[in-house]
């Protein structure tokens, strides 16, 4: 008897939580219209479908540095060249000086010099160093560049074999170590300044020798490049 008056008191509630849950169900129907709810579930189903906000890519900065030079100074990137294909580069304030887009680099020393007043490129040439005699023509080339100038030289290829005790001893007083250990197709990169003093900190110059056992190309090093930011302010 216990047993038949339990299932009637749930049958009895299960009728009116059901009758409770029919009402509730109207009367919210009655009082949101049913646009609203159409509408919600489509701003919902919007929500989902728009694609996930990404970062924007970081910004291109001069001659493709890693880090922003700071206000008030030049950037700069020196790039030698790398087996037969890959030509040397000269990059400064994010123009190409040099390079093989511009037609105007090749085998030997490449040499671009800049106003550093303006940062106007002055000149720029090239001079064979496997073939013909190039060496005077190059020293001549350096001497004339106007005080207060930045010069910028490169190799590709061989730029030592035709290389004169001229030029090796008028690079070596703007300041490079490392000329006078060039030897047949090494990469070398330099900047130097004429008529004022560049800053300690700065990468100025590196080099990398030919070893078979390490060239990157057959008979070439790997390419090497130097780059910076040189302040406005060192020459008055």
């Amino acid at each position: 008897m216990r047993a038949g008056c339990n299932n009637f008191t749930k049958l009895v509630g299960f009728i009116l939580a059901s009758i409770c849950a029919w009402y509730l169900g109207s009367l919210l129907a009655y009082v949101i219209p049913e646009d609203s709810v159409i509408s919600t579930y489509g701003h919902l189903q919007n929500f989902a479908e728009k694609p996930k906000i990404k970062a924007p890519p970081p910004k291109r900065l001069k001659c493709n540095h890693w880090t922003p030079c700071p206000p008030g100074s030049y950037a700069y990137r020196v790039l030698s060249g790398g087996g037969k294909d890959k030509l040397a580069k000269i990059c400064f304030e994010d123009e190409l000086l040099m390079s093989e887009q511009k037609g105007n680099v090749g085998r030997g020393i490449n040499i671009a010099i800049v106003d550093y007043n303006t940062g106007n490129v002055v000149d720029t040439k090239t001079f064979d160093m496997w073939e013909g005699d190039f060496s005077g023509s190059m020293t001549g080339f350096i001497k004339n560049a106007p005080q207060k100038s930045l010069i910028l030289m490169v190799t590709h290829d061989d730029g030592s074999t035709k290389l004169k005790e001229d030029g090796k001893k008028t690079i070596s007083e703007l300041g490079s170590q490392e000329i006078r250990n060039l030897r047949f197709r090494s990469s070398w990169v330099f900047i130097a300044a004429k008529g004022f003093k560049l800053p300690e900190d700065i990468e100025k110059e590196k080099i990398n020798h030919s070893d078979k056992s390490k060239n990157r190309y057959s008979g070439w090093p790997a390419e090497i490049q130097i780059e910076g930011c040189i302040p406005k302010n060192l020459a008055g």
